[in-house]
């Protein structure tokens, strides 16, 4: 019998840019409550939220201040509490992005920690009389020096994210009360963030560095993680039916996958297939997870994030028929799809035309330091443009408006209603086929890649992805009904002839 998570398509909101229910401009849980039956008719089954907890901010709420509250930009505990018990009403799970890699500089936690060497909470961070010679991921220095207490702190990503010392079991027993609280608050399960950089270790190994850039070897994955991963996904099952899915930082499917299972998190997310540059890699891919993912685990399925270019213009070039290529894989493989908001409209990214509109951390770090280097003022804008992931957080482009009362707290981008229109109608058509057995059900029959054409039949329904020019193939199924297609396809008793980016679900 499948888990209620395998057979469910989940949505990934960005909190600040769904619906703004009070107009200030930012989205928040009022207005999450108002777009529950909209969340039900396009048919998901599974909310994921970002981070809505009290925050400054720096890393737009991936930087917590305080584990056990709702930041008030976002409403108020009775108003999560609301929008969780309307999701459950129609039928809809919610998960929590759970940061617990790091907090905030400003959490009370780490205000203790830095207030001497001597205080109890010293050692619930990772201090050092002198920095080896780790990066942050953002860029720069991972280490920051602390002229209050004479030592270093350790943060893997901004400088106010102060990263939590795992080795030390207080620390560990105080998430498990974290976890604890948002499950008795009714939460479904947890989305963890960047899980396999908790620093278990002090042995702080200088990274190896090739051809100038530093591979990050062992200030993640350190030993012990997977015993970790085993115990928090034992310990969160344990509570009752709930559901893990774990932020790996690799590029190495095998390492991804082993992270989840029976000894792990329930599925990790795999970024080899959801967060590439362009369509070449995505059928070889999906062809390596097949085999990886032939002992029973189940792979993640998405092509968007609050942390990339929006699959629209990465993936689609701005074209419908891609677009709806691209979802009908996502949503017809064998895996856990995850939609990220504003997919199922066909957004657009929206691109800061100065630093002004920058609101990423990660993006005003790409500037100063291109900056630093010598870089003229264009060319660091430049520079931050790429890195920026305020590409895909742009408001939700709903018919009545985003905010009814001010200004986004982000640039907007322009609205297409006519295609949101059609793409919603699509989505919802595939997300209502995937409900059938056909399509929850683990493995493939008749999986091949036959260059840019993929094909596999999943219990009763064959599909057919064409990924390159337009192209004919044996029909070796027989007597095919076509249920769902993006363009006019062709088929007879001996031949399919599928034009340049179809996409098609027959009935066998």
């Amino acid at each position: 019998m499948l888990k209620w998570w395998q057979e469910t398509v989940f949505y990934e909101i960005y909190m600040p840019s769904f619906k703004d229910g009070n107009g200030d401009g930012i989205g928040d849980f009022k207005g999450l409550l108002e777009k529950v039956p909209y969340l039900a008719e396009l048919g998901v089954g599974g909310i994921w939220l970002t981070p809505f907890y009290p925050s400054p901010k720096v890393d737009n709420g991936y930087d917590v201040s305080d584990y056990y509250a709702v930041d008030p930009d976002y409403g108020t505990m009775a108003d999560l509490e609301a929008f969780v018990a309307e999701a459950h009403r129609h039928g809809i799970r919610v998960i929590a992005d759970m940061v617990v890699n790091h907090v905030s500089t400003e959490h009370a936690w780490f205000v203790e920690s830095r207030s001497s060497r001597t205080n109890p909470k010293r050692d619930w961070f990772v201090w050092q009389d002198a920095p080896n010679n780790w990066e942050s991921f953002f860029g720069g220095s991972a280490w920051e020096w602390d002229a209050g207490t004479e030592q270093y702190y350790y943060h893997s990503f901004a400088t106010e994210q102060v990263d939590l010392n795992w080795a030390n079991p207080e620390v560990e027993r105080e998430i498990w009360k974290v976890f604890d609280f948002w499950l008795d608050k009714g939460l479904d399960g947890f989305r963890l963030d960047v899980i396999n950089n908790l620093t278990l270790t002090r042995d702080f190994m200088d990274n190896p560095v090739v051809d100038g850039e530093q591979q990050h070897v062992f200030d993640k994955d350190q030993p012990g993680m997977m015993a970790k991963m085993a115990e928090i996904g034992e310990r969160i099952r344990a509570r009752g039916d709930y559901f893990t899915v774990g932020e790996i930082s690799s590029d190495n499917l095998a390492e991804i996958e082993r992270y989840a299972g029976s000894d792990g998190l329930d599925v990790t997310f795999n970024f080899n297939f959801g967060s590439v540059a362009s369509r070449d890699g995505i059928v070889a891919e999906l062809a390596r997870m097949q085999q990886v993912y032939a002992d029973g685990r189940m792979p993640t399925l998405f092509f968007g994030s609050h942390d990339m270019s929006r699959s629209w213009n990465r993936l689609a070039d701005g074209r419908e028929d891609v677009a709806q290529l691209l979802s009908m894989l996502m949503l017809t493989a064998h895996g856990v799809p995850f939609v990220y908001f504003g997919e199922e409209i066909g957004m657009a990214d929206f691109v800061p035309e100065s630093m002004r509109e920058m609101r990423d951390v990660q993006g005003v770090y790409a500037y100063e330091l291109a900056l630093q280097d010598g870089k003229s003022e264009h060319e660091a804008l430049v520079a931050a443009q790429e890195k920026t992931r305020d590409k895909a957080r742009a408001p939700m482009t709903w018919p009545e408006g985003f905010s009814d009362k001010t200004e986004a707290w982000i640039g907007e981008v322009t609205p297409d209603f006519a295609r949101g229109q059609r793409m919603f109608a699509f989505y919802q058509a595939l997300i209502a086929l995937r409900k059938t057995a056909d399509f929850c059900e683990p493995g493939y029959r008749d999986f091949k890649v036959d260059g840019e054409l993929l094909t596999y039949v999943r219990g009763e329904h064959l599909v057919c992805l064409n990924f390159g020019a337009a192209r004919e193939m044996e029909n070796k199924w027989g007597d095919l009904t076509p249920v769902l297609a993006n363009l006019d396809v062709v088929v007879d008793a001996d031949r399919i002839m599928l034009p340049a980016f179809a996409a098609v679900i027959f009935k066998i």
